[in-house]
């Protein structure tokens, strides 16, 4: 029976370094030469979702955390932010004094001084996780776009850099309207915010995708390594954490494999009997 497979990217299919390990490449084509489809289902927006990840031969993808819905190029499902949305957050965070990109399937935008005020939480982010510490923005997002207009109408979400865990606090109360998370770390502990499109999470896409394919959710596989792949995880049959993942989503998964490193996404394929 052909599965229908989600693979969150970072720290899933790609180390925390933005590498991709050939066997997780090997193990997504052999998967589908058997017949089986495979979407990437990640917080990044299309502009993030590099050639070199389309080459390993993804049948499509969702994006901004459940924001927007790929098939083969047939657009599914796209909810953004709308112009007074972006504004009103872009106009906030620079009261504030804190750094953002926005993220949109043409492209990501910094904000004026986002390369120098992010190389700490860049570096922190991929040491925390078992990368060098010696990252750069530039590296980390290689196709940031500086200097670009930052009142946009096609945003599917926005990243900003916390001062303090009251940021992610005030955004929340300053903004009822989105969907406000946190990344790079738990808690306290976080390095990043992000305002997306209210009651729109992986589930919601992932049930929409499945729905429009005319497949079963009995035939769906998730993997992921973070919090925010949880729904993902458990409105799928079959669950498998990272190794590099965090507590909650191993903990809840039903298969924990080994690492991206240590080629867990292969390693779960054979397993699981999908090459």
């Amino acid at each position: 029976m052909s599965k229908v497979i989600f693979l969150d990217i970072d720290g899933t299919l790609v180390d925390y370094e933005n590498r991709l390990p050939s066997s997780a490449a090997r193990a997504v084509r052999q998967a589908r030469a058997n017949g089986h489809r495979v979407y990437v289902c990640t917080g990044r927006s299309k502009a993030g979702v590099y050639p070199w990840l389309w080459d390993i031969g993804l049948d499509g993808m969702i994006g901004g955390n459940g924001s927007y819905v790929e098939d083969h190029g047939q657009v599914i499902f796209h909810q953004t932010l709308t112009p007074d949305q972006c504004r009103r957050v872009v106009d906030w965070l620079h009261s504030r004094g804190l750094e953002f990109y926005l993220e949109s399937n043409s492209g990501l935008f910094a904000s004026e001084n986002f390369e120098t005020a992010a190389l700490p939480a860049a570096q922190l982010y991929s040491k925390r996780k078992g990368g060098s510490d010696e990252i750069t923005v530039r590296t980390a997002f290689p196709d940031m776009i500086y200097g670009g207009e930052l009142y946009r109408d096609d945003l599917n979400k926005i990243s900003f850099l916390l001062s303090s865990y009251q940021d992610y606090v005030d955004t929340q109360n300053a903004f009822p309207d989105l969907k406000v998370g946190t990344w790079g770390g738990k808690g306290e502990e976080a390095l990043f915010g992000d305002l997306g499109v209210r009651d729109i999470d992986k589930a919601v896409a992932v049930e929409t995708l499945v729905k429009h394919l005319g497949a079963r959710m009995e035939d769906t596989i998730a993997f992921g390594d973070a919090k925010v792949d949880i729904p993902m995880l458990e409105c799928c049959n079959f669950g498998v954490a990272m190794g590099n993942g965090g507590t909650e989503i191993r903990a809840m998964a039903d298969l924990v494999t080994d690492s991206v490193e240590e080629d867990g996404l292969y390693k779960a394929f054979q397993k699981l009997g999908l090459i």
